[in-house]
């Protein structure tokens, strides 16, 4: 029989022979890499937590507090005018309901019926100038010019000043004194026949009053004015221009039109505060001579504070709010269907 050789241990070539951590790799080629996860901590226990409660506040919850006050300081004291309004309350002691008696006295009254004239007829020229005037200046300094913005902060600048402050000031302008304010600068010119004692001539102090206050306020108005001739697209102007139109035509057709928002913001700021003004008149001149600038704020001032007839004035507050509402309401919806049709 024949005997079997025994066979040539194959030899591995070094580096294929499995080691202890597994199988070499071959010669040329990088060994495996086996990701060793690292230890595990045991988790410990989540201690038990209580539900968190939803601490957020409502949206309106930041109104109240401003709700509050201005029930308190606004609301209140309107709706308790208005029951006084009915009564003979003096502002000491007890009230006695009286009906409409304050409003038959109203009507009665020649003191408030003047009041009541000089208040429209101030209205009127505070509305027409000072819009007139702001508009003016606004054309004025929506130029090129230079100075441009140190104008628009000089006539802007006296409608941030008191009130009180600018009666105190145009006191001293329309002192009757022939040599101070507005005496001396037109005796200074050659125009000393035009002296005049301003706020003491029952003919002459109703309009010294409407000319400080559209001294005051023309810069505002000027400043809304401006806003809108900013707001008018340059390519109108131009379109305009290549059509052959003038200066005023353009102002009549283009320029105008597109100010309407602009003059209902200005007419109605204007008109309320024409019919409502107090301060300048009451500073500058108390409502005199006699009862020549006289207005209905002035007159209920006096009833309440001066003769005590609380009930009265407030009677004669509660015409003036409706009054001023009425017609606000009157010019808003007119100067809005205006808009519509410019």
């Amino acid at each position: 029989m024949s005997r079997s050789l025994p066979q040539p241990e194959e030899i591995e070539p070094e580096g294929t022979r499995p080691g202890k951590d597994g199988p070499r790799a071959r010669p040329g080629k990088t060994p495996p890499t086996i990701p060793i996860p690292p230890p595990q901590t045991p988790a410990r226990p989540r201690a038990r937590t209580r539900p968190s409660r939803d601490l957020t506040v409502p949206p309106w919850g930041f109104v109240v507090p401003a709700l509050l006050v201005y029930a308190l300081v606004v609301l209140y004291p309107s709706i308790a005018g208005v029951a006084y309004a009915f009564t003979d309350w003096s502002g000491i002691g007890d009230a006695s309901f009286v009906g409409l008696a304050n409003f038959r006295a109203l009507l009665d009254d020649q003191r408030t019926l003047d009041s009541v004239v000089n208040t429209l007829l101030l209205t009127v020229a505070v509305v027409v100038v000072q819009n007139v005037v702001g508009l003016l200046l606004a054309l004025g300094v929506d130029t090129n010019i230079r100075s441009k913005s140190l104008l628009r902060v000089v006539f802007f600048a006296p409608a941030v000043v008191s009130p009180v402050m600018v009666a105190f000031l145009w006191k001293y302008v329309y002192n009757p004194e022939p040599t101070a304010g507005l005496n001396g600068l037109l005796g200074a010119v050659g125009l000393g026949a035009l002296r005049q004692d301003w706020l003491g001539d029952p003919s002459l102090a109703l309009w010294s009053v409407a000319a400080m206050v559209v001294w005051q306020y023309a810069g505002y108005s000027m400043v809304i004015f401006l806003a809108g001739l900013q707001g008018v697209p340059p390519e109108l102007h131009e379109a305009a221009k290549i059509d052959g139109a003038g200066t005023w035509q353009r102002f009549r057709y283009v320029t105008w039109p597109m100010l309407a928002p602009a003059l209902t913001v200005n007419l109605m700021l204007s008109t309320i505060g024409g019919l409502k003004l107090f301060d300048q008149v009451y500073a500058a001149t108390n409502g005199g001579p006699g009862t020549a600038s006289e207005t209905l704020s002035t007159a209920l001032f006096k009833e309440a504070f001066v003769y005590g007839k609380f009930g009265y004035s407030t009677a004669v507050a509660l015409v003036l709010a409706l009054f001023v509402a009425a017609v606000s309401l009157v010019q808003l919806r007119f100067l809005r269907a205006r808009e519509v049709t410019a």
